[in-house]
């Protein structure tokens, strides 16, 4: 009653990623409310999932696992969340932004008519006070995402209905395991007693997943080019000393839109949410909605011919200048470094 519940996403048997991150995030969460983190689990073939959740974090386990629940439809998935947060009530109940919690997340809020803000990047615990009613409230979930095409960042808040829901960009939570090993306990879910025969009016008869071949959120060094790039040709640099560096190759909003690069490559408050050791910007301005998904990187070298562009106020090292001069140059003495 009251705890902190993350509505775990499966990936091929295992817990994803982004499911680990909220469970990080909600363990320091939890601990300033003074609550405890609880993770369900929704498929089959779930047995032992619970270890890695205890490992991130979490103090309970609930495990949903029927053979028809092994890939995700909409609505069994949706009585069964539903159904045991009414039980359970739970205060705050977190989900990944991701195909997989854009459509559960709102499906459950509706249901419990508890409210959902999307695609947060920060989330904390703090108080509110509402003037017109004289009333303050305590310990509320502070759902913080930008907003208005990324111009403003907005504090969300939902005082009066539980629990408090909201889905979170992948990325912008650290994935950490717990210092000391920890222990919890599992509760298996009687799925029959939440699922009605009209839950599986959709069957999956066969399923084709297409996995990535960009792999931006696990890269330690990324080359990432923007509108400056000036030209689909001029990003086959980026390639040439993304590979001689053993680096991913990202992009802008402005140069996908441009035709520069890929949409998978996207970086950004509309794309991928990347923290990697090493950043290299070219041809970046650095607008606010593209600084939301790379802010977090450990290292960042701008590279840009406006010293007065906005990425060079983060930047640790900028560099004045045009991406057809420099970029030639890093290769050529990076190889000739190298030998």
């Amino acid at each position: 009653m009251n705890n902190l519940f993350v509505i775990c996403e499966m990936d091929n048997g295992r817990v994803a990623d982004i499911s680990l991150e909220l469970i990080t995030k909600g363990r320091k969460l939890a601990n300033e409310l003074g609550c405890q983190v609880e993770a369900l689990a929704i498929g089959h073939n779930l047995a032992g999932i619970e270890e890695e959740l205890f490992a991130y974090g979490a103090d309970t386990v609930w495990v949903a696992d029927d053979p028809r629940l092994e890939h995700y439809t909409s609505l069994p998935y949706t009585s069964i969340a539903k159904g045991l947060f009414e039980e359970e009530k739970p205060q705050i109940a977190l989900l990944g932004a991701t195909s997989f919690g854009r459509d559960l997340g709102p499906r459950v809020s509706s249901a419990l008519h508890s409210g959902l803000t999307a695609d947060c990047t920060a989330l904390e615990i703090g108080e509110h006070t509402d003037k017109k009613k004289g009333k303050t409230y305590k310990n509320l979930l502070l759902q913080i995402r930008p907003a208005f095409g990324g111009n403003i960042i907005a504090t969300i808040i939902n005082p009066e209905n539980k629990p408090q829901m909201a889905t979170v960009r992948e990325g912008v939570m650290k994935k950490e395991k717990c210092k000391e090993p920890r222990k919890g306990t599992v509760k298996k879910v009687d799925v029959n007693k939440y699922l009605r025969p009209a839950d599986f009016v959709v069957k999956v008869v066969e399923r084709h997943m297409e996995e990535t071949k960009v792999n931006l959120k696990g890269a330690p060094v990324i080359v990432s080019g923007g509108y400056g790039v000036g030209s689909r040709e001029n990003f086959e640099m980026l390639f040439e000393l993304a590979e001689l560096i053993g680096a991913e190759v990202g992009a802008s909003r402005a140069a996908v839109d441009a035709g520069f690069a890929d949409h998978e490559r996207q970086i950004g408050q509309t794309g991928v949410t990347v923290r990697p050791k090493l950043y290299i910007a070219c041809g970046i301005s650095g607008q606010v909605q593209h600084l939301a998904g790379m802010q977090e990187s450990a290292m960042v070298i701008s590279i840009n011919n406006d010293p007065n562009a906005p990425i060079n106020k983060i930047a640790d090292y900028a560099i004045i200048g045009n991406i057809e001069e420099v970029i030639p140059k890093m290769i050529k003495y990076y190889k000739e470094n190298s030998k």
